[in-house]
């Protein structure tokens, strides 16, 4: 990766929905050339996906919860981790290290709501118990990767 491929990255990730013509403008480059290095950046894993972005409140999901999950299994096995994933209402799952095996964030309407999806949870045969926690309010939340300290990196080694 160079500072070409930083900018397609930082500039993707502000608006997936920019366009090659306008990254090839802002790069001095031909839109074939920055395509390119975008299917590169794709093939390599580095960029792995597009999403809209879709307002919770506006489609009646106004609780976020994050539930913290002791289970019982081998800490390589990931098998509750692949189950609590396939919950429709759950937006993150990560195995974390602590008391704790898991942090999984629920996004759901309502108070209701989150008790049927802790119910489905509680009900895994591996799961010894779960904590949660229900989110006030949200000063930040994004998606986005601070890609400073790799720019960086990248002027130290001269590109």
């Amino acid at each position: 990766m160079d500072t070409t491929d930083l900018h397609i990255l930082e500039s993707l990730q502000a608006n997936a929905r920019t366009s090659n013509a306008e990254l090839s403008r802002d790069l001095e480059m031909a839109p074939s050339a920055v395509l390119e290095r975008i299917r590169k950046l794709e093939q390599k894993g580095i960029l792995t996906g597009y999403e809209a972005r879709i307002a919770p409140r506006a489609v009646g999901l106004s609780l976020t919860a994050f539930v913290f999950v002791r289970a019982e299994e081998k800490p390589v096995s990931g098998k509750t981790g692949s189950s609590l994933a396939k919950i429709p209402e759950v937006q993150e799952v990560h195995h974390v290290a602590g008391e704790d095996c898991y942090l999984v964030k629920v996004r759901v309407r309502d108070t209701e709501d989150l008790s049927r999806v802790l119910q489905v949870i509680s009900t895994m045969k591996s799961v010894k118990g779960t904590r949660t926690t229900i989110v006030l309010a949200t000063m930040k939340e994004t998606a986005k990767l601070s890609l400073t300290e790799f720019r960086k990196g990248l002027k130290e080694a001269g590109e």
